[in-house]
């Protein structure tokens, strides 16, 4: 099958067979006024990224990746963390899902509580 992808202001033509991708034709297009859509790969089971939205007064707002249920929270409010660091540990599909923090900074408030169902999007941590 050939497919033809745009990434940015290029676009390949791809002949995928049998699970390998040849890259037959590059071609420059002109940049477009609206942001052309980009495909996101899902985030890997052993490492959810979650969403940092900012939050007024120059904080992050930590979303849920997914669906869940709160199994662990890991940190307190007021409590320094690192990048990287563990938050939560959020269960989803029968997987412990570790969501970190994505800049060291303070936890400013915690949303959920352990035990606590969430949907996709919704506050988890704010980070200060």
């Amino acid at each position: 099958m050939i497919y033809t992808v745009k990434i940015n202001n290029t676009e390949y033509e791809v002949d995928v067979e049998k699970g390998k991708a040849n890259i037959i034709k590059t071609t420059e297009v002109a940049a477009q006024s609206s942001p052309a859509p980009v495909a996101v790969s899902a985030p890997t089971p052993s490492a959810p990224v979650a969403q940092a939205a900012p939050v007024s007064g120059g904080g992050q707002l930590i979303a849920s990746p997914m669906p869940g249920t709160i199994l662990d929270i890991k940190v307190s409010q007021g409590a320094p963390v690192k990048r990287g660091e563990t938050l939560l540990i959020l269960e989803a599909m029968k997987m412990e899902n570790e969501i970190i923090a994505p800049a060291d900074g303070i936890v400013a408030q915690i949303h959920v509580s352990k035990g606590a169902s969430v949907n996709t999007n919704d506050a988890l941590i704010s980070i200060q």
